[in-house]
């Protein structure tokens, strides 16, 4: 029988009812290690025989899709592909599919909530009450504020629509610079330097740069207004987490808030467990809603293709 394996951990940990038209297509289902990103040697160990993969955010190298011989579409639960190895796959055939906008909503309002979190220093304040304290730091209103939307792809545009709703003004950078449909009063469309330079709020929601580098390094980080808040639910990638501690040490930056990690969870807290992070467990497209709309999609474009090869 012909295999699909499924590897996000929103499906890892309790499957999804969805799953069942694998089955009734006549598909063996095989599934990583519950609730974790499996790792090369799992891969390896599964991926054989497999025609198909439902796959998460785990890194994947060019041996592995080496050793799956078999293997003639990977279907994306979301929308990244900057952790598959894009010219080993053209070279195969194989063919990729992503998820497009089925987890927008989802990791667009956990960027909104990070923002108020930062704001309100809800994560110091936190912290301090349950250790016996009583903290109370002075905020700020989400209302007035200037937020630099990097990347205005499916989840950056409803970022930027919630900000606008939000009494925000909202400068976006995006190469293609999509039509958002904003009100020109509170959207408009800015440089990386204007951002850097005007922004009170940051949130990333691009891919890493094509040759690796982080996007937020020191030199960009000096560049900001002093205080800032950065968010980041895209990539861990997209920043130097070095340059980050240092700018939350001289009040550069008055909090961080990532949803993601260079592992998952991480194994050093030097970042993670810094009292300016406010940390997330990967968990931005993680809602009731958003796993079933990526499931939907991944599934459906998982079949369409493999109908097609038949």
């Amino acid at each position: 029988m012909n295999r699909i394996l499924v590897t996000p951990r929103s499906l890892t940990s309790g499957g999804h009812p969805l799953l069942s038209q694998l089955t009734d297509a006549g598909y063996e289902v095989v599934f990583s290690t519950p609730g974790k990103l499996p790792d090369e040697a799992e891969l390896l160990n599964k991926l054989p025989g497999c025609v198909g993969w439902l796959a998460g955010v785990e890194p994947v190298s060019a041996q592995v899709i080496d050793v799956a011989r078999q293997l003639k579409v990977i279907s994306r639960n979301g929308v990244g592909v900057d952790n598959l190895p894009l010219p080993v796959l053209q070279q195969r055939g194989i063919r990729i599919c992503t998820a497009e906008g089925a987890n927008a909503s989802g990791v667009a309002e956990l960027a909104i909530g990070l923002m108020f979190a930062g704001l309100r220093h809800i994560h110091t304040t936190s912290s301090g009450i349950k250790t016996g304290q009583w903290p109370r730091h002075q905020g700020h209103e989400i209302r007035g504020q200037v937020l630099g939307v990097l990347g205005c792809g499916a989840i950056g545009r409803e970022v930027a629509r919630l900000a606008c709703a939000l009494g925000c003004k909202v400068l976006g950078f995006d190469p293609l610079r999509p039509t958002l449909d904003l009100p020109p009063a509170q959207f408009q469309w800015a440089t990386l330097d204007e951002i850097y330079a005007q922004a009170t709020l940051i949130t990333l929601h691009c891919p890493p740069p094509r040759d690796g580098s982080p996007l937020i390094t020191a030199d960009v980080l000096a560049r900001m207004r002093d205080g800032t808040i950065l968010v980041n639910t895209a990539r861990a990638a997209l920043v130097d987490d070095e340059a980050i501690i240092s700018a939350l040490d001289s009040g550069k930056l008055t909090a961080y808030a990532t949803d993601v990690f260079r592992q998952e969870p991480p194994q050093s807290l030097a970042l993670a467990g810094h009292p300016g992070v406010i940390a997330t467990s990967h968990i931005g497209g993680f809602t009731l809603q958003s796993v079933d709309r990526a499931t939907e999609m991944a599934v459906a474009n998982l079949l369409n293709v493999l109908r097609q090869e038949e």
